[in-house]
């Protein structure tokens, strides 16, 4: 079994080797499970994550642990619960979870214990968090996977029930087909229980990793999204006055994070006119799509939206402004 578990992580490191050599300069994280089949999903699923820095080895033995360590240095070490704690001992990685099925497994005092029948996406959420606590030396992401200039396309239109959500949605999806594309919904009211499901990691999650200066935002990011097809994008805030409460610097430091550290090339803000400085935000986009209606109080609605972008000094916010024809 162990050995197909290798030929399946040689099979993924091999694409990503095509995509530039990702192993240079990646942390070791060790995989020590008694369950076969899960050690291999695991494992696969973390070297698919191209922007991840790991460098992933399964064994099913303390013993192959041993090993490795006398070998080389592990930074993080997924161990099974299953293993007795006394025998855990001395296995000096930099990180070590055990991987358990309940609360009630013994562990020792420099292990982090993890529920094992968790998504892999929430158990990665888990370690990324815990190294980003303790302000560990080294990337866990690529450097060479960052989007040097990312394309941050601002949906926006002073007119309301214009379909600006429902075109930003098919405009993601689009875009995803060839690109890594990130939908982020900035509405005041961002209609949950309709684009959107109830329950899920949402914006505010992001924006609270940010105040506290995490490290890592662009890998913690890729644990909290959520997908649409071949489109990545986050729940909208759910109370109203949090979104209100967000700065213009709060906002421009989030993106620029994610510019700078995920993987997506094109970022996609839907926009609203009830966010703090609406204007400044719509400026630190590269371009700004605008849904239209052909409707003559909606016309009329652009035309001051337009009057008012001059009068202020964003003359531009103006230019970057392309009206989309959008129907009811």
């Amino acid at each position: 079994m162990f050995d197909a578990v290798s030929a399946a992580i040689h099979g993924v490191f091999d694409e990503r080797e095509e995509q530039g050599g990702y192993y240079v300069g990646s942390r070791s994280l060790v995989i020590c499970e008694q369950e076969e089949g899960y050690a291999a999903a695991f494992a696969v699923f973390l070297m698919k994550k191209k922007e991840l820095a790991f460098q992933v080895q399964v064994c099913n033995g303390i013993s192959q642990v041993q090993e490795i360590l006398h070998k080389q240095s592990v930074d993080i070490l997924m161990i099974g619960g299953d293993y007795p704690a006394d025998e855990r001992k001395g296995l000096e990685a930099g990180n070590v979870f055990v991987l358990a099925e309940s609360g009630k497994t013994e562990t020792n005092s420099d292990e982090t214990l993890v529920y094992k029948y968790q998504s892999g996406e929430t158990i990665l959420a888990e370690i990324i968090r815990k190294c980003s606590d303790e302000n560990e030396k080294g990337d866990l992401y690529f450097p060479s996977v960052r989007t040097k200039d990312s394309r941050i396309i601002g949906i926006f239109s002073p007119v309301h029930r214009s379909g600006k959500t429902g075109y930003a949605l098919k405009l993601g999806q689009e875009l995803a087909v060839s690109k890594n594309v990130l939908y982020l919904n900035m509405e005041v009211y961002g209609g949950i229980r309709g684009h959107f499901p109830e329950e899920g990691h949402n914006l505010g999650d992001i924006l609270y990793y940010m105040r506290q200066e995490k490290r890592n935002l662009g890998v913690i990011l890729s644990t909290l999204v959520e997908h649409m097809g071949a489109l990545d994008y986050l729940l909208p805030v759910k109370v109203s006055e949090d979104i209100k409460a967000v700065t213009l610097e709060e906002w421009t430091g989030m993106i620029a994070q994610i510019a700078k550290q995920s993987i997506y090339d094109v970022v996609i803000l839907d926009l609203d006119e009830g966010l703090k400085d609406i204007y400044g935000l719509l400026r630190i986009c590269t371009e700004i799509h605008v849904p239209a209606i052909k409707d003559m109080m909606a016309e009329a609605k652009l035309l001051q939206m337009e009057e008012e972008l001059h009068l202020l000094g964003f003359d531009d916010v103006k230019k970057k402004m392309v009206k989309k024809e959008c129907g009811r």
